[in-house]
């Protein structure tokens, strides 16, 4: 579903992404892992066709990102790690407006059901301002999902948030992918990295130090089996 090869991105001195090269097949949840500044939304911004890389090859779907944006955009949703709702508007004006811009034909009662995926059923009216933020992540999901996209970019989409949002936002992953979706997800949370993703790889200095399951970081990283091997494969 999404085949990278040989990416690099550069912004004046800085080079975030160097020759980065990625497989990730239909249905994966895939954790992309790093600490701050390794590239990882530089990675999605492309994914996304939000940036352009200076070198390689992003196929998303078998469609090239540089050249067939527009076709691409209609195959993937984009969740950024800042949220993105018009504050003053209620819930049910939102999800319109991100459809009319999404050119999606879904019903009212599509919106209505997209926000019931995602527990926001009870605040259709309310506006976006007067939302807890957990709710706000999981506004900003069901909009990423109007146009019923095959692939979604998730960047730390659980940061900052409560714990039941946080759980309720994992449980809806591991749904979407169960019906298909490939997820490629951003995260520092333990928890996540341990129980949520099918393989992780983790960006370093502009590449991939590791891309494999969490049994195999783990098997690779600690000798006791400990969690110290999480920290142990970010360093």
């Amino acid at each position: 579903m999404i085949e990278i090869q040989n990416v690099s991105k550069s912004y004046g001195k800085k080079q975030p992404l160097n020759r980065v090269s990625l497989t990730i097949p239909e249905g994966e949840v895939f954790g992309l892992l790093g600490p701050n500044g390794a590239g990882k939304s530089t990675l999605l911004s492309i994914l996304a066709t939000i940036s352009v890389q200076d070198q390689g090859t992003a196929q998303i779907g078998g469609l090239d990102s540089k050249k067939q944006k527009k076709q691409v955009r209609r195959k993937i949703g984009y969740v950024p790690q800042d949220v993105a709702l018009w504050e003053q508007n209620t819930v049910k004006e939102n999800m319109t407006i991100f459809g009319r811009l999404s050119k999606s034909k879904a019903t009212k009662d599509e919106l209505k059901k997209l926000c019931s995926d995602v527990k926001l059923e009870d605040q259709w009216n309310e506006k976006v301002s007067s939302l807890s933020g957990g709710m706000k992540r999981k506004l900003n999901i069901a909009a990423a999902l109007i146009h019923d996209p095959d692939i979604l970019l998730m960047d730390e989409p659980t940061v900052g948030i409560d714990l039941q949002s946080k759980l309720e936002i994992n449980q809806l992953v591991k749904r979407l992918a169960q019906d298909g979706k490939t997820i490629v997800y951003t995260t520092h949370d333990l928890n996540e990295i341990v129980t949520l993703f099918d393989r992780i790889g983790v960006l370093k200095n502009g590449a991939f130090s590791f891309v494999g399951t969490a049994s195999e970081a783990e098997e690779r990283y600690s000798s006791d089996k400990g969690s110290d091997w999480v920290y142990a494969m970010l360093q």
